[in-house]
């Protein structure tokens, strides 16, 4: 159990920046793993945290991933960020033009990895910069209301530069009448998607499959409800909502209690 909880985990599809890093991810991977098969074989943990040789002065190792710390976080526009990366001393990231870093962290739960291109200068010292655009939606949909959502988040998803959040609220009658279950959790896999389930006519989560109780709600998505959605997003969020008439004037409604302005809501 103790090997096995040592053992490299394999990445994600969603995981991969796409950007033809040298090494990808998956390159990493297979090191990290071919390590851990050999320090097993051996019964030594010790060689497990044999230390890569770095070269060209750099701070950076191809061949794995280095922790630096945020020294300072600028926000330049809405929902553009500009954070700052601490390096040791005076040494510098040495990266050639054109060349790009892979940021690796935790997002949801879920292990997210984007490639970024500093904006610093390569000879910059002690410190190196990236660019980071935070954008945030969140979709209300009612049965087919679900309809016009799903071409807008799957070409969020089919973007590998679009880093917008999206918070997916589905509202069905039973669990039975959620419209492509297979589709949606799919996209529930991505990184930067969330999909919640609100089941009307439901009393209970038990009979649920486990992979739906913990983003489900029974009853009707009510105004408590909608202000617990809106606190968990990372900022205001702009709103796309679709469904009958009265669901879509009990969101506006909800919406506006919670602080969201008409002006930040959509309604197909």
């Amino acid at each position: 159990d103790d090997w096995l909880a040592l053992k490299p985990q394999e990445p994600s599809p969603s995981q991969c920046c796409g950007s033809g890093c040298k090494p990808c991810i998956y390159d990493v991977y297979e090191k990290e793993l071919a390590q851990w098969e050999r320090a097993k074989a051996k019964q030594d943990k010790s060689l497990l945290m044999e230390k890569k040789e770095q070269s060209n002065n750099s701070e950076l190792n191809p061949d794995t991933f280095t922790a630096f710390s945020i020294s300072s976080v600028e926000q330049l526009t809405e929902d553009t960020y500009q954070y700052r990366f601490e390096l040791p001393g005076n040494s510098s990231l040495q990266l050639g033009l054109g060349q790009h870093i892979v940021l690796r962290g935790v997002v949801n739960g879920l292990e997210v990895q984007r490639a970024y291109t500093p904006i610093s200068p390569g000879h910059a010292e002690g410190y190196f910069e990236v660019l980071v655009k935070h954008g945030e939606l969140l979709m209300l949909a009612s049965g087919t209301g679900l309809t016009p959502m799903l071409p807008i988040l799957q070409s969020i998803t089919d973007d590998e530069e679009d880093e917008t959040f999206v918070t997916l609220v589905g509202c069905f009658p039973t669990f039975d009448k959620i419209y492509l279950k297979p589709f949606l959790q799919d996209l529930a896999r991505y990184w930067n998607v969330r999909i919640f389930y609100v089941l009307s006519q439901e009393t209970s989560l038990e009979k649920l499959p486990w992979s739906y109780q913990e983003n489900t709600y029974t009853g009707r998505l009510n105004e408590d409800l909608m202000k617990t959605i809106i606190n968990s997003c990372r900022r205001k969020p702009f709103v796309l909502i679709c469904g009958s008439s009265a669901f879509n004037e009990d969101m506006s409604k909800y919406l506006k209690a919670a602080g969201i302005e008409e002006s930040s809501c959509f309604v197909f």
